[in-house]
């Protein structure tokens, strides 16, 4: 049953990154203008990829989750925001100071990655 969690939250995860993008991407415009990166839209090799990092996602989270004992609702929404603000917030604030990434850029990805995070810890939970 985990496995058949882990590839639900995947796809779940991918259709909610997609509608989240498609509605704060014209905000990231608004503030930032010129300078914003034009990501275009995804070809078919860009989308296979996205639905595999996300499963790789959901497949770690699934692990981690079992060897903390939290992989069943509602032990593993915690265990999920801890892990976004320990990696994607951690890594998303380096990118800001080292890398001149703009903050509301950085936001909207951190965004993206506690909204991907919960809908994994909430299937994979649901599912175990």
């Amino acid at each position: 049953m985990v496995v058949l969690g882990i590839a639900l939250a995947a796809v779940a995860a991918f259709i909610a990154s997609s509608v989240y993008y498609a509605v704060v991407s014209p905000a990231e415009r608004r503030i930032l203008g010129d300078a914003v990166l034009d990501r275009g839209r995804p070809t078919a090799w860009k989308v296979g990829t996205e639905l595999l990092r996300t499963m790789l996602v959901a497949a770690v989270f699934a692990w981690v989750a079992d060897q903390a004992g939290r992989l069943s609702l509602p032990e593993s929404l915690p265990l999920a925001l801890v892990l976004w603000a320990g990696f994607p917030v951690a890594l998303l604030t380096g990118s800001v100071v080292w890398e001149k990434v703009a903050p509301v850029t950085a936001a909207m990805h951190a965004g993206d990655w506690l909204l991907k995070l919960l809908l994994i810890a909430a299937i994979v939970g649901a599912l175990h």
